[in-house]
């Protein structure tokens, strides 16, 4: 099998167009295909890019691409439900020139990375949801749910938690995890909410789990967790109205001494809910010209703040890998290599953090406890939480040797 000089990258979100981006920089072709006519429905509200994926975006020269877009956090602020202040804790050490993370709405950071992609010269198609692919001695060919094809040197899959490339890599591939916490969220105008500037403030309620941050402009963006120890049936979670989730957070944040329940009150609009699924280790990430970064391979659960990070940096690594490998094979087996044991800790850690806010009575008082010791050891320094999340540094123009593979573990 000879170096891959074209491929078919499954997937539109967060980790597909950074890859055809990353392999355009190393000199291999890349077309994206995405399932959903609408790219941006059904996104959810926000998330945060931390230190490390912007790092990994301006090693392949698109950290301009998010100019413009979200607004710093640099801080989170931890409190119980009673308002006391369990500790605070930095959001990473900021970038040579300052840049900390930053808070944005997701479907921008989708519309940013494909309007850049596509900028480069990169095809991004929509409505092709793959359904099967065909290998052979000289690439692979992708056949879509509309009839269409489409050939190439590898196929990645970058099709997310539920991804398709995984199943056809290995029908045994694990599934997904179910997370016993509920995510909802969404942007309200409260003027006399007083969260610092470019900081977060989480909230161990006594009955669910609460998260905001003040834009620059005044509004809060905020989510709530509410615990649920059973997976929600399909259409469940969709068939429940904004009245009733309103009514129901409304109940769960009535007796804690935060802004939670006046800011869901000043919620317009629709709110809509999400169950959380995690994905902590998939035996086979690749198989002959098959591959699968970002969701697809490690899920994480929100609460690690690092699921569109650790796709940003696969995307990198694996396009370095195949730079320098001499077929789709060894970069493949470099790559998984270099990102499985970090990935994988980050997948844990979002584990342990969704746990602690579904925690039972004597867990929230043990928590509570715990929680102040721990913040103030791990408080010396901003990139307090913690260092190895955040300190990922991606050297595009070295030459990925066996001692890069093992130093970049």
């Amino acid at each position: 099998m000879t170096a891959a000089r074209t491929a078919l990258v499954i997937g539109g979100g967060v980790a597909g167009p950074v890859l055809a981006m990353a392999l355009h920089k190393a000199g291999i072709t890349a077309t994206v295909h995405e399932a959903r006519t609408d790219p941006d429905e059904d996104l959810g509200s926000f998330l945060t890019l931390q230190v490390n994926g912007i790092a990994a975006l301006r090693a392949i020269d698109a950290g301009s691409a998010l100019d413009g877009i979200g607004f710093p956090t640099s801080s989170i602020t931890f409190r119980s439900g009673t308002g006391k202040v369990l500790g605070a804790i930095g959001t990473g050490d900021p970038l040579p020139d300052g840049t900390v993370g930053i808070t944005l709405a997701r479907a921008d950071l989708h519309r940013v990375l494909r309007g850049e992609a596509e900028r480069r010269g990169i095809t991004v198609t929509y409505g092709k949801r793959l359904m099967d692919v065909r290998e052979s001695a000289d690439g692979v060919t992708a056949l879509f749910a509309d009839g269409s094809t489409a050939s190439a040197d590898i196929l990645v899959g970058a099709d997310g938690i539920r991804s398709r490339v995984r199943t056809l890599i290995d029908p045994d591939a694990p599934a997904a995890r179910y997370v016993p916490v509920l995510n909802l969220g969404g942007f309200a105008r409260v003027p006399d909410n007083d969260v610092p500037p470019g900081q977060y403030e989480m909230v161990f309620g006594k009955r669910a789990f609460y998260g905001q941050a003040v834009a620059p402009d005044g509004t809060t963006w905020w989510f709530a967790n509410p615990p649920r120890h059973t997976e929600p049936a399909p259409g469940e979670l969709a068939a429940t109205s904004t009245e009733e989730w309103r009514a129901l957070l409304m109940a769960l944040f009535a007796d804690d001494r935060t802004s939670a329940a006046r800011v869901v009150a000043a919620t317009p609009g629709e709110l809509r809910c999400w169950a959380t699924y995690d994905l902590p280790s998939v035996p086979h990430w690749h198989r002959g010209r098959l591959v699968l970064v970002g969701d697809a391979a490690h899920a994480t659960s929100p609460s690690s703040g690092q699921g569109a990070s650790m796709a940003i940096e696969d995307a990198v690594v694996l396009a370095r890998c195949l730079r320098d490998h001499p077929d789709p094979e060894s970069a493949f087996a470099a790559y998984v290599d270099m990102r499985r044991d970090r990935v994988e800790r980050v997948v844990a850690f979002g584990a342990r953090y969704s746990n602690q806010k579904a925690a039972g009575p004597i867990g929230r008082v043990l928590r509570d406890l715990v929680l102040p010791i721990i913040l103030r050891r791990t408080a010396g320094s901003n990139s307090a939480s913690p260092t190895w999340l955040h300190h990922y540094a991606i050297d595009w123009d070295a030459p990925v040797t066996a001692d890069q593979v093992t130093a970049n573990r």
